[in-house]
C-alpha cells in the first residue's frame, strides 16, 4: 500500500508539471516578443533622432573662412567705438587716438612719439639716439673683436700653427684664441638685444606719457613744500633730544591737496 501510495503521489506531481510547462513557454515567448518590439521602437527613435540632428545639420549654413574674416574684422572695428555695449564719444575717440599714434610713431622712427607728445621731447630725442650710436660703437668693437681672434684661429689650424696676427704673436694656446671669440662674439650678440630692447623701452615711454598726458589729469591741486629741519637724536642711553639738547640737520617734505 505504501509503495502504491507513493507512485500515485509522484505520478500526479508529474501530471501537474505536464500541465503547467505551456502557461510557462507562452510567458516566456510573449517576454520575448515584448522585449523585440522594444528594441524596435527604440531602434525607430535613434533613428528617427538621427535623422532629425542630420536635418538640423543641413539647415545651418557653414560659415566660410571668408566670411569669418569678414566677421572677426566687423567685431574689431566695433570695438573702436563701443566698451561694453556702450558706445564711446568723440572725446574719448580721440584721445584714445592720441594714446595710439604715439607709440605706433615711435615704433616706426624713434623718437618719432615723445615729438608728438611734446613737452621734453628736445631732451628725449636726443638721449635715444645717443643710446643708439652708443650701442653701434660698442657692436663694431665686439664685431672687431671676434673677427680678429677667429681670423687668427682659423689661420693656424689651417697652416700647421703658423701665426699670421702680430698683435697675437704672444699667444701660443689654441683654445684662448677660440675662448676669446666666442667672448667676443657672445658681447656683439648682447648688444644686439640690448638694442632692441631701447628700441622697445622707446615705444614703452611714449605709450606712457601719452597715457598719462591725454587720460589723466593731475592738474594744479597737488602743491609739495620743502623746507629745512632740525631732526632730535637718541643717544645710546635712550635719551631723546629734549634732555641732551642732540640735533642732525634734516628736510621736511609737506604734499598738500586742495
Amino acid at each position: 500500500m505504501k509503495v502504491l501510495f507513493v507512485f500515485l503521489f509522484v505520478f500526479c506531481a508529474f501530471l501537474h508539471v505536464k500541465a503547467q510547462e505551456p502557461d510557462t513557454i507562452r510567458q516566456h515567448a510573449d517576454t520575448s516578443q515584448a522585449e523585440t518590439d522594444i528594441r524596435k521602437g527604440l531602434n525607430i527613435q535613434d533613428t528617427t533622432g538621427q535623422d532629425t540632428l542630420t536635418n538640423a545639420q543641413d539647415t545651418v549654413k557653414k560659415e566660410t573662412r571668408k566670411e569669418r574674416r569678414e566677421r572677426e574684422k566687423a567685431e574689431k572695428e566695433r570695438e573702436k567705438y563701443y566698451y561694453k555695449d556702450i558706445r564711446k564719444d568723440s572725446t574719448r575717440l580721440a584721445i584714445e587716438h592720441l594714446s595710439r599714434i604715439a607709440w605706433k610713431r615711435s615704433l616706426i622712427v624713434p623718437g618719432w612719439g615723445q615729438y608728438t607728445n611734446g613737452g621734453a621731447w628736445w631732451i628725449k630725442v636726443p638721449v635715444i639716439y645717443g643710446g643708439f650710436i652708443s650701442a653701434g660703437i660698442i657692436f663694431d668693437y665686439w664685431q672687431w673683436y671676434y673677427r680678429k681672434f677667429g681670423d687668427e684661429a682659423a689661420h693656424r689650424i689651417n697652416n700647421n700653427g703658423m701665426k699670421e696676427d702680430p698683435d697675437l704673436m704672444g699667444i701660443d694656446q689654441l683654445d684662448y684664441l677660440i675662448r676669446q671669440k666666442d667672448y667676443g662674439r657672445r658681447n656683439r650678440d648682447l648688444t644686439i638685444l640690448a638694442t632692441i630692447g631701447w628700441w622697445g623701452l622707446n615705444v614703452v615711454e611714449a605709450y606712457t606719457t601719452s597715457i598719462l598726458k591725454y587720460r589723466y589729469d593731475i592738474g594744479d591741486d597737488l602743491t609739495v613744500k620743502v623746507v629745512p629741519t632740525a631732526v632730535p637724536v637718541a643717544n645710546s642711553f635712550g635719551m631723546t633730544a629734549a634732555m641732551n639738547r642732540s640735533f642732525v640737520p634734516g628736510i621736511r617734505l609737506t604734499m598738500n591737496i586742495k
